[in-house]
Formats: structure tokens, sequence, C-alpha cells
């Protein structure tokens, strides 16, 4: 029963997370619908597989992604959709998935944002963000982004958090043990 559980959040955040990022990466947003209905997911599915703890384990990781990620939002680091997204996360896949998830997020949002600031601006928009916040710091004035400048790009995280969902996935004793099942019974 266990192993149909996670198999069923797997796959419903797997494609959750395969949305967003085509969602994230044309429109630069995730849209609410997609949010609510990953979140009624994640409650209704663990609801259904175990019952009341489930459901208390849905409703902690919804609200440990929110605590988590809210101050992102405040200080504009996260936009609102790449948190009710993780908030359905949370909900689908517990607190412990959803802990690792967000950490290997955000490296993989590191190295991502960085890639793609680069391919967008070039080193020489990079070489303008690093001379205006100099020239900011040094004169002790606030000066806006120029265009073409690294610091104006916007950047979709829901890639980022999808590979951190994948590693996470990827170094999890009970998700390896899923995969290694189901191959092993495809196999022979």
């Amino acid at each position: 029963m266990a192993d149909n559980q996670l198999l069923f959040q797997v796959i419903t955040a797997g494609t959750f997370f395969t949305i967003a990022i085509a969602i994230d990466l044309t429109k630069e947003k995730i849209p609410n619908w997609l949010c609510l209905i990953a979140i009624f997911c994640g409650f209704l599915i663990n609801s259904y597989f175990a019952q009341l703890n489930g459901l208390m384990l849905s409703f902690i990781g919804f609200s440990l992604a929110f605590i988590i990620l809210f101050p992102t939002f405040i200080f504009k680091i996260l936009g609102a959709g790449d948190i009710k997204l993780m908030m359905g996360i949370g909900a689908l896949m517990g607190p412990n998935l959803l802990i690792w998830s967000i950490l290997y997020g955000i490296v993989a949002g590191a190295i991502t944002s960085a890639l793609l600031i680069i391919w967008r601006s070039g080193f020489s928009g990079c070489f303008k963000t690093l001379k205006r916040y100099w020239d900011c710091f040094y004169l002790r004035t606030y000066f806006k982004p120029e265009e073409g400048e690294a610091a104006g790009q916007r950047v979709p995280y829901a890639p980022a958090l999808a590979i951190g969902w994948l590693w996470a996935c990827s170094l999890n004793q009970d998700v390896t043990h899923l995969y290694t099942s189901i191959s092993h019974s495809l196999l022979s």
C-alpha cells in the first residue's frame, strides 16, 4: 500500500513540475489553478492512502513550505507562484522530502540562474551589474539597472525547484527502492 501511495505522489508531483516548468519558461508565471490543483491532489492522495495521518502530513508539508518560503517572497527572491507550487509539493510529498527539495533547489537555482543570466545578458551584462553595484556602494546612492544588465533579468525558478525535487528523490531511500522495484518488475 505504501508503494502505491509513493508512486502516486511521485507521478503527480512530476506531472505538476513538468506543467509548471513549461508555463514558467514561456509566460514567466506559475498559474494559481495549477498550484491549487497540486495542493488539492496532495491532500486527496495522502488522505486516501493514509487517512488522518496522511492528512496531517499533507498539512505539515503544505504549511512548512509556506513558512520556509514566504520570506523569499517578501524579499522578492521568489515569486508567489513558486511558493504556491512548493506548497502543493509539500502537500503531496510531506515535510521531509519538501525540506530536502527546497535545499537542493537553492543549490540548483544558484547554478541555473547564473547560467541563464549569462546566456541572456552575456558577460558584458554581468560586468555592467558589478560596476553598478560598485558605484552604488562607493557613491552610497542607488542606481537602477540599465537595459541589458544582468540585474534586470527575470529568472524562472520552477526548473530549479524541479531539479531540487529530483535530486531529493534520487537520494531518498523510499523513492529509490520504489524505482528499483518497478525497474526490476518491468525487466523481469
